[in-house]
């Protein structure tokens, strides 16, 4: 089969590398920017032109919904297969008034909250309500502008601070903070509907172990693909009758805060593939790496992940991550050592190239070729199990055995919250049945 990966950011390298060596013929377009002009470099074919490639494959996906969107509709009226956002659905995710609208819509309650274009009345509004809010950006605004405040007094410091620092590019909304548990759940859909089973996900966005630090992307995620799922029914379920009449093909996912009541109230959209969430999802994957969304495409049913099965991944990255500010020359060309073929199957190549290194064999040290960085956000790698404790004792050990130069980090917690919050939620019927 011939896949065409369109990918503004690099995201999507381990998904075309393993299509590639299930026997199919993949073309991951990247655009060559300072940013990623090094990933996928000697392990994938990588192109650039985008137009030349756009009617050649069978199969279109697309690993963001940031941009791209007009080429892909093109391909997708010629009458190729996508796996993308259409312009309507892109919205949901992207505009934050949108996706809280399609909600309201859909018949589920989402928080109160108002949009704002200015901090001075942003400001204006906190001093007004005295109470504890949630900033979240529109588009794909820097992810230092999500802010979850303490009280009133730090959201206007930050507004201020933001104010400043002049880091307004487009909308943003205030929210009402609602205290709870943060739990996530997930579908794909296609032309004949939901494809058989609903991901459940917990996400662990802070850089630093004990939910501290600065807000990433993601440093990990725990997630199982369950037949039944409260969640799905209450969030996902109500949008089926708006997606088809926007013609979707590709990921939805909902992230919810589930209060003291049990009620979720849903927060945001993610109307693409999730990064980390695919890579994981293959962890539960049975069989090959790409007809499973051919055939959802196509309008085929299939279950191709395994159910009630815990899977986990961490983020494996190097300085200066989650800022970036180093040059390419600086984060890139970093070996990365202990990639066995053993290991292989759970490491997930995420800014990476072929390069060489020196390497000891027998007595001496050679230079070869494997795997190197190119870029700070480095590799994903994920273990499952019947429990969490057993998915984090697996990818922990497969973690320590690898040795990146040049300070790798990662989260030591991930999975670890779910010992205190899953005696909360489970009583109400969320999560039944996952063990710690």
């Amino acid at each position: 089969m011939r896949l065409l990966i369109v990918d503004p950011i690099g995201s999507a390298l381990e998904f075309a590398l393993r299509c590639k060596d299930a026997g199919h013929s993949v073309k991951h377009f990247i655009p060559q920017t300072e940013k990623t002009k090094h990933i996928g470099k000697g392990i994938v074919d990588v192109v650039d032109d985008l137009q030349k490639w756009l009617f050649w494959p069978d199969l279109i996906f697309a690993a963001d919904n940031t941009k791209y969107r007009r080429e892909v509709q093109r391909a997708r009226d010629y009458g190729i297969p996508c796996v993308a956002p259409t312009e309507e659905t892109a919205a949901w995710e992207l505009d934050r008034q949108a996706g809280q609208d399609i909600f309201r819509k859909c018949g589920v309650p989402v928080p109160a909250f108002v949009e704002f274009n200015d901090y001075n009345a942003a400001i204006a509004y906190v001093k007004q309500q005295m109470t504890r809010l949630v900033s979240k950006p529109s588009n794909d605004d820097d992810k230092s502008l999500s802010y979850c405040a303490k009280s009133p007094e730090d959201m206007i410091y930050m507004l201020e601070r933001w104010k400043k620092a002049a880091k307004l590019k487009s909308s943003f909304i205030l929210q009402e903070f609602i205290p709870g548990v943060e739990m996530a759940c997930g579908g794909w859909f296609g032309p004949n509907g939901w494809l058989d089973g609903w991901c459940e996900n917990f996400e662990f966005k802070k850089l630093c172990v004990g939910n501290l630090g600065v807000a990433t992307g993601e440093q990990g995620t725990v997630l199982r693909v369950v037949k039944s799922s409260k969640l799905a029914r209450q969030v996902l379920l109500p949008l089926t009758t708006r997606l088809q009449k926007a013609k979707y093909v590709g990921y939805v996912d909902v992230n919810c805060i589930i209060d003291d009541a049990g009620h979720p109230w849903p927060l945001e959209f993610t109307m693409r593939p999730g990064w980390p969430t695919f890579q994981i999802q293959q962890t539960l994957l049975d069989g090959d790496p790409l007809q499973w969304l051919y055939d959802l495409a196509t309008g085929k049913a299939g279950r191709p992940f395994r159910f009630n099965e815990t899977a986990i991944g961490v983020v494996l990255s190097v300085p200066d991550y989650p800022y970036s500010h180093l040059t390419r020359k600086e984060v890139t060309g970093i070996p990365i050592y202990g990639i066995t073929p053993g290991l292989r199957p759970f490491i997930h190549l995420c800014e990476c190239m072929a390069g060489e290194y020196p390497i000891t064999r027998g007595e001496t040290i050679v230079t070869e070729k494997g795997y190197v960085t190119a870029g700070d956000y480095v590799l994903l790698a994920t273990a499952s199990g019947q429990s969490v404790r057993e998915g984090m004792e697996a990818v922990y050990r497969r973690l320590n055995r690898l040795h990146v130069p040049n300070s790798p980090m990662w989260r030591t917690d991930i999975g670890r919250r779910l010992a205190k919050e899953l005696p909360i939620i489970q009583p109400m019927g969320f999560a039944t049945g996952m063990q710690y």
